[in-house]
């Protein structure tokens, strides 16, 4: 599936709550990758199909600076990424080595990289934020991903924060972490996270009016019909 520009659009406009939400409805509860937060405060809602990185755990004889110039090495994965692509690495939330440092970042935004989300840590903190990449992540460490953590590929399906990722999947990712939406499901998830978005803010207005909850959220079917009606009169 293409991730088209209206649909990219129209999903920067939906929260991450309101995603898992109406995947729970379609039952899909595990799509929200864990230990993934924005590091840096009132971040922009990112959107953008995955392009996965899988890591494994270290082994001497290839987790070595070295392997940094190997064909199979994150350098080599990341000058694969089409624009707009967020970046998921499996880390397998460890946290004891940075995955990515300032240099990898800056080369990511050059590339047009949409975001990175890692159950694991960044390095090179202060760097990485000056280069202005969006990033997710458990936070910070200083040694580099080599101390603790083996690079084996990209583009393969990857386990990011207990969360099965496909590449190509959709990413949407907030203030209240990323989530994982399946690539053939896009299209009829956004629509139903706009109406849901719609109505979640009609009920905010009817809280604020000073109506109670019971009957109101969730709607009974007289507060069903003052809805339909409201939304008739904003067309």
């Amino acid at each position: 599936m293409t991730l088209t520009a209206e649909t990219t659009a129209a999903l920067r406009e939906v929260t991450t709550a309101t995603l898992t939400t109406i995947l729970l409805k379609k039952g899909l509860r595990n799509v929200w990758i864990r230990g993934a937060m924005p590091m840096r405060e009132g971040e922009d809602r990112v959107v953008g199909p995955a392009f996965t990185f899988r890591f494994v755990p270290a082994r001497e004889d290839l987790a070595t600076p070295a392997s940094w110039g190997s064909p199979i090495s994150t350098r080599a994965a990341i000058e694969e990424m089409p624009e707009g692509a967020i970046a998921v690495i499996d880390a397998m939330g460890i946290t004891d080595a940075g995955v990515f440092g300032d240099i990898l970042c800056a080369r990511m935004v050059k590339r047009g990289a949409a975001g990175l989300i890692t159950d694991g840590v960044i390095r090179d903190r202060a760097g990485v934020m000056q280069t202005g990449l969006p990033i997710w992540a458990r936070g910070a460490a200083a040694p580099p991903s080599v101390a603790g953590l083996t690079f084996t590929g990209w583009q393969e399906t990857v386990g990011c924060g207990g969360v099965c990722v496909v590449p190509g999947d959709v990413i949407v990712a907030d203030a209240d972490g990323a989530v994982v939406i399946p690539a053939a499901m896009v299209e009829e998830v956004t629509a139903e996270a706009i109406e849901q978005e719609r109505m979640e803010g009609w009920i905010v207005e009817e809280v604020e009016r000073g109506e109670k909850l019971p009957g109101l959220y969730p709607m009974n079917e007289a507060t069903r019909a003052r809805y339909a009606a409201w939304k008739e009169g904003q067309r």
